[in-house]
């Protein structure tokens, strides 16, 4: 058996442990465009300068040797020819396989903004190539504007906030992590975010960049008509998933990504996918199980992707920690949203029909552990005689003889 895995990132280094783990003496080749093994999700801590690139690396320092894996780095995929089981190299050259695993991630999108894409100075924060570009910018822009206020974005903007550099964040949504949190544990950030002097316009885009003679972004004209100065623009708006070599092979995507099972294997019986080249599941944990299950199901043991909560986000900017799980903003008919809030904390749980639907915990994260087990679990949270935000192990783990779990059919006591 030949083993080729697409991508050194979160999902394909932990497709290609997976594999070894289960397959002792097959040959396994990693393909990718990086030539480092770094984690995505703390390129803001290389950008201000906390940690260097081995401080980045998730993996072990001899990955390729401890697990007998043939590197190809610095090498992108241009094709696939499924029927002859072939990888075209951008050279040309191709490499054959058995099984294949793709997870090539995704790539920075930047938007039909006028005059953007005719820019010298703009740059995503997807890579370390990003980031040792914006390294080099902070030693001379003094007004950066980032587009976008996801997580991409505020881990950029924090980025640069020890460089001395004039962050701005503009965010279409009407607040920052909207996809995370809902308005009033955003504020909290916003609140704090402001108090070090990051600007920030919400429920705006930027509709138009100027440019000086060199093609060179001098200001950026917002959608309400405000103008602000700007030396560079880092674009985390958006991604789009890297699939363009999959054209013609017959390999179903849709318009986020490749499409796979729950048991990562596509729609070609000897190609899986695992993380973001899905465009569906955007964070580290799920990239990380996708790619394990993806490479168990190539080695031949039997695993599905069901039991992961892929909705949840956690975080902690300026000391301030949060989690979030689910859609903490749905006005679904027959929601109801449950607050309960301190001086030093945020807790708000959406439940239907006795089912959580999404949670935000904000200050205190120490009820996340039973919030998760009972999403997990789909517990009857109408059934538990306490108020939502007081149940705790003691009132789903009752066991019958037969170890069955069972719930006291009870309606819920305020």
């Amino acid at each position: 058996m030949k083993y080729v895995v697409l991508g050194s990132s979160a999902a394909g280094i932990n497709g290609v442990r997976e594999l070894r783990k289960l397959d002792k003496d097959s040959e396994i080749v990693l393909i990718s465009k990086d030539k480092a093994i770094y984690s995505r999700c703390i390129l803001h801590h290389y950008l201000s300068n906390e940690r260097n690139m081995e401080q980045l690396c998730f993996a072990e320092q001899d990955f390729a040797d401890l697990f007998r894996v043939n590197w190809m780095k610095g090498r992108s995929c241009t094709g696939i020819k499924p029927e002859e089981r072939l990888v075209i190299l951008e050279n040309g050259e191709t490499v054959s396989y058995d099984k294949l695993l793709i997870a090539t991630g995704s790539h920075t999108f930047v938007p039909p903004v006028k005059n953007l894409k005719k820019a010298c100075n703009v740059t995503g924060f997807r890579n370390i190539e990003d980031v040792e570009a914006l390294k080099a910018v902070a030693q001379e822009a003094e007004n950066v504007i980032v587009m976008g206020a996801g997580l991409v974005g505020i881990d950029c903007a924090m980025g640069f906030l020890d460089l001395g550099v004039k962050v701005t964040l503009v965010e279409m949504a009407g607040w920052l992590l909207s996809k995370q949190l809902d308005e009033r544990a955003a504020k909290t950030y916003q609140d704090a975010f402001e108090r070090q002097g990051i600007k920030q316009y919400y429920g705006v885009g930027i509709a138009e960049v100027v440019l000086d003679e060199d093609n060179r972004i001098r200001e950026a004209i917002l959608t309400d008509g405000t103008r602000l100065p700007c030396d560079h623009v880092v674009v985390t708006a958006g991604v789009r998933s890297n699939v363009e070599f999959l054209e013609g092979t017959g390999i179903k995507t849709s318009r986020f990504g490749l499409i796979y099972d729950e048991t990562g294997k596509t729609s070609n019986d000897n190609i899986y996918g695992a993380g973001d080249v899905s465009g569906t599941s955007p964070i580290w944990p799920a990239a990380v199980k996708e790619g394990i299950v993806a490479a168990s199901n190539m080695a031949g043991v039997p695993r599905k992707m069901t039991d992961f909560f892929a909705s949840k986000a956690t975080m902690n900017f300026l000391g301030i920690p949060s989690m979030s799980l689910g859609d903490v903003n749905s006005n679904e008919d027959g929601i109801t949203a449950e607050v309960r809030e301190t001086e030093d904390s945020y807790k708000k749980i959406l439940h239907k029909d006795g089912k959580i639907v999404g949670a935000v915990l904000q200050g205190d994260l120490a009820y996340g552990g039973i919030l998760q087990q009972l999403i997990a679990r789909k517990i009857d949270v109408g059934k538990v005689k306490k108020p939502i935000f007081d149940i705790d192990y003691s009132d789903f783990f009752h066991i019958k003889e037969n170890f069955e779990f069972y719930y006291e059919s009870v309606d819920r006591q305020p």
